[in-house]
C-alpha cells in the first residue's frame, strides 16, 4: 500500500474555538460570559475560521511538493488527441480534367455556430476521370467470362447475374487507374428485368479490391432501383484502389456482387441487364483532422541568454509534421533547429529546442551548475537580436472535435471546380488533454517500471501511454503454442485496447468501439520501442458480450411508471457498459461476471422503485441484434471479453 501521506494540522474550525475558550480562564479570568452572542467570542469565531482557511492552504504543501517532484523527473499531462473523419468534396459538374484539392483545404461546421469547429485535410486529393477498359462476369463457382468486346464492339446487353441468380454471382468494372476515394458516378442503360426486388434495399452489393481484400464500397444514390431502370448509381470508392488480374486481364476492379436476401427482403426473378454504362467522377474523399493550419508566426528576438522560452499565439499545437518547424534568423542567416524531448543529452553546440504541445511553448537550452561547481550548457543559444521564428504549425484536437456526420459543410477557401464539401461520417478520436489528477496517477506508474515492458502491467500502462485515444487497456499473457516442428514455444503477447467513446452509453453501438488503423499503427509502434527482444506483440479489441436484462419491477406508489422504467433502462445500460459500468463506475472489470443478484441490488436502489419481482439475463448477438438462447441467473465472462449493454426490456408494475 502507498505510504499515507501526513496532515500537517488536522484541527477544525471547531477545535480552534474550543482551544480558544480554554484560554480565556487562563489570561482574562473575569470574562465570564462564553455564550455565542458575546462580541468576544464572536472574534474567537471569525479568527478560527481564518486560521482553518490558513491550515487548509498549509496541508496542500504536500501535494505541491509532489506535482514538483513529478515535473522535476519529466512527467507531463497528454496533449489532447485529434478527431479525425473523412471529408467528400463534390465538385460542381463532371469534367474531363484533374481537379486538384491542395492539402490543409479547411472545412468547418455551420457559420452560423459561435464558434465553428475547423478541419483541415492532411493529404492532397487529385480527382481523375474515371475510364473503363474491362467487363467481366464471374459466377459463384469463379467462372470469368469476359464481356468487353461484345458489349462495347457489338452493344449486346450484360446479363449480370447468371440465371440461376446465385448468391456470389457478380459483374466486375475495370478501370485504368486507381479510383481510391473518389465518388464514381455509374450513368447506367439498364432494362427491367431484374423486378421484383425492393429498389430501396436490394440484395446487392458494391466492393472494391484493396490490394488484400475485397472491401465495401458505399452507394451514397441509387435512382436505377436496383438495376431495374435507367438511372445514376454514385459510389464512395475506399480509400484504397489496387490493381488485379482477372480472367489475364489486370485492372482496378470495382463489382456488384448478388447477396442471399435477407428474411422478409426480395430477390431478384430475373437477372438485371445492363445495355449501356458510363463513368464520370463527381467527387473525392480525403482524410481529415480537428485542425487549423496557422502560418508562418514571429515568436520574438533572443536576449542571448539561457533557458529561454517563447509561445506561439495559438494552443494546444498538434504533433509536428515536415514543413513544422522552429527556425532562427541573425547576421549569418536562417537556421532549423531540431526538436528534441529534452536537454538532457544536448550538447552547447546542438541546435536543439523543446516545444511543449500542449501550452505551445518553446524552450531553448539550459545552463545547467552540476555538485562539482562544473557548469554545462545543454543545447545551443540563439545570438542576441536573432529572431525566432515558426515556420508553420497546427493547432487543435479534443472532445469537441467529435462532431457528428454532415455537420461539416463550409469550406472556408474556395477551391476550382469544387461546389461544396460534407463530411458523411461522424469524426471520432477527440480526446481532451490529460487533467493534472491523471497525470499524478499515471507518474508513480511510469517511475515504477521506467519504459520496460515486461509484465502485463506494463504492456498495459505503456498502451494507455501511447495515445489519449487509449481508454482502457488489458493485456493476457502470452501462452504456450506449438510451431510447425511440433515444438512448444511462447505465442504472443495479446494487448486489447477499449477506446474512448464520448457518447452517452445509451447510444453506444458495438462499432463505436473499433479500433482505427491510426490508432492500432500508434500503439504497435510504441509497444515495439519497449518490448524484449524475442516478445511477439498482438494488438486488438477485446471480444464485446451483449447482455440484455428482463426485469419486472414493482414501482413505489404514485410514482409514474414510465419514468421509473426509463430509469431503470438507464441505470442498467450504464452498469453494463466497458467504459463507465461495473461496481466502480470506471468500466466493466475484466474477468468479471455478471449475476442476477447484482442486478437486483442494482435496480433496488434506483429511485421509484420499491422491489425486484424478477429479473433474468439473456447473452445478445450485437450484429444481428437478436438474443441467444434462454434467460440464465449468470452469465460467465472469458478473459478478452467485456459486457456491453443490447436491449434490455423493463416491465413496471
Amino acid at each position: 500500500m502507498p505510504l499515507p501521506a501526513p496532515n500537517l494540522d488536522d484541527r477544525r474550525f471547531q477545535d480552534l474555538v474550543d482551544e480558544a475558550k480554554r484560554l480565556i480562564p487562563q489570561f482574562c479570568p473575569e470574562w465570564t460570559n462564553h455564550n455565542v452572542g458575546d462580541p468576544g467570542v464572536a472574534l474567537i469565531e471569525l479568527f478560527a475560521w481564518m486560521s482553518e482557511s490558513v491550515l487548509f492552504r498549509l496541508n496542500q504543501v504536500p501535494e505541491k511538493l509532489y506535482v514538483h517532484f513529478l515535473n522535476l523527473v519529466g512527467i507531463e499531462p497528454f496533449p489532447p488527441a485529434v478527431a479525425r473523419t473523412d471529408i467528400t468534396f463534390w465538385l460542381s459538374t463532371a469534367l474531363e480534367q484533374v481537379v486538384t484539392v491542395p492539402a490543409g483545404t479547411e472545412v468547418s461546421t455551420g457559420s452560423g455556430d459561435e464558434r465553428p469547429v475547423v478541419f483541415s485535410t492532411t493529404t492532397e486529393l487529385s480527382i481523375r476521370p474515371p475510364r473503363f477498359s474491362a467487363l467481366l462476369t464471374i459466377d459463384a463457382g469463379e467462372r470469368v467470362t469476359d464481356r468487353w468486346e461484345e458489349f462495347t464492339a457489338l452493344g449486346v446487353p450484360v446479363e449480370c447475374f447468371t440465371p440461376g441468380l446465385t448468391p456470389g454471382d457478380a459483374f466486375y468494372l475495370g478501370f485504368e487507374e486507381s479510383l481510391a476515394g473518389t465518388a464514381v458516378r455509374l450513368g447506367l442503360g439498364a432494362e427491367a428485368e431484374g423486378i421484383g426486388v425492393d429498389p430501396r434495399r436490394p440484395p446487392l452489393t458494391w466492393e472494391a479490391w484493396t490490394g488484400e481484400a475485397w472491401a465495401g464500397a458505399a452507394v451514397h444514390r441509387d435512382t436505377t432501383g436496383g438495376l431495374n431502370r435507367d438511372g445514376d448509381v454514385v459510389i464512395m470508392a475506399p480509400m484504397r484502389h489496387a490493381p488485379l488480374s482477372l480472367g489475364g486481364t489486370s485492372a482496378h476492379w470495382l463489382r456488384g456482387r448478388l447477396l442471399l436476401p435477407a428474411p422478409g427482403q426480395p430477390g431478384y426473378r430475373v437477372s438485371p441487364r445492363i445495355r449501356t454504362l458510363s463513368a464520370s467522377a463527381v467527387g473525392g474523399t480525403v482524410p481529415a483532422e480537428h485542425a487549423t493550419v496557422m502560418g508562418t508566426e514571429s515568436l520574438g528576438r533572443s536576449t542571448g541568454a539561457p533557458g529561454q522560452t517563447f509561445a506561439v499565439s495559438t494552443s494546444p499545437v498538434l504533433p509536428r509534421r515536415d514543413g513544422e518547424s522552429i527556425r532562427v534568423i541573425d547576421r549569418s542567416g536562417a537556421s532549423t533547429w531540431d526538436e528534441v524531448m529534452d536537454f538532457s543529452h544536448s550538447g552547447p553546440g546542438d541546435r536543439h529546442v523543446v516545444w511543449d504541445s500542449s501550452t505551445g511553448e518553446v524552450r531553448f537550452g539550459p545552463r545547467v551548475r552540476y555538485p562539482d561547481g562544473h557548469i554545462r550548457q545543454h543545447g545551443a543559444v540563439p545570438p542576441d537580436g536573432a529572431e525566432v521564428v515558426v515556420t508553420r504549425y497546427r493547432c487543435g484536437g479534443g472532445q469537441v472535435g467529435n462532431v457528428g456526420a454532415r455537420t461539416l459543410t463550409e469550406l472556408r477557401a474556395t477551391v476550382s471546380y469544387v461546389s461544396g464539401a460534407v463530411n458523411l461520417a461522424a469524426a471520432a478520436g477527440g480526446v481532451d488533454a490529460e487533467t493534472v489528477d491523471e497525470a499524478k496517477v499515471r507518474g508513480p506508474m511510469t517511475l515504477r517500471t521506467g519504459s520496460r515492458a515486461v509484465t502485463a502491467g506494463d504492456f498495459e500502462r505503456l498502451a494507455a501511454e501511447a495515445s489519449a485515444q487509449v481508454a482502457r487497456a488489458r493485456c493476457l499473457p502470452a501462452r504456450p503454442v506449438g510451431d510447425p516442428a511440433g515444438r512448444t514455444v511462447s505465442g504472443p503477447v495479446r494487448v486489447m485496447l477499449v477506446p474512448h467513446v464520448r457518447t452517452h452509453p445509451r447510444d453506444q453501438r458495438l462499432d463505436d468501439f473499433a479500433l482505427s488503423a491510426a490508432l492500432l499503427d500508434v500503439v504497435r509502434d510504441h509497444l515495439d520501442r519497449h518490448r524484449l527482444v524475442g516478445t511477439a506483440v498482438e494488438v486488438g479489441t477485446p471480444y464485446y458480450q451483449g447482455v440484455s436484462v428482463a426485469a419486472m419491477v414493482r414501482a413505489q406508489p404514485g410514482r409514474p411508471a414510465e419514468l421509473v422504467r426509463q430509469r431503470v433502462e438507464d441505470e442498467l445500460t450504464r452498469y453494463i457498459n466497458p467504459l463507465t459500468g461495473g461496481p466502480e463506475g470506471s468500466g466493466w472489470p475484466f474477468e468479471t461476471d455478471l449475476s442476477f443478484a447484482a442486478v437486483s441490488q442494482l435496480v433496488e436502489a434506483v429511485d421509484g422503485v420499491d422491489r425486484m419481482e424478477e429479473v433474468l439475463l439473456f447473452e445478445f448477438d450485437l450484429r444481428t441484434g437478436r438474443r441467444i438462447g434462454s434467460g440464465r441467473d449468470i452469465i460467465r465472462l472469458e478473459p478478452d471479453s467485456l459486457f456491453l449493454s443490447a436491449a434490455h426490456q423493463v416491465v413496471v408494475r
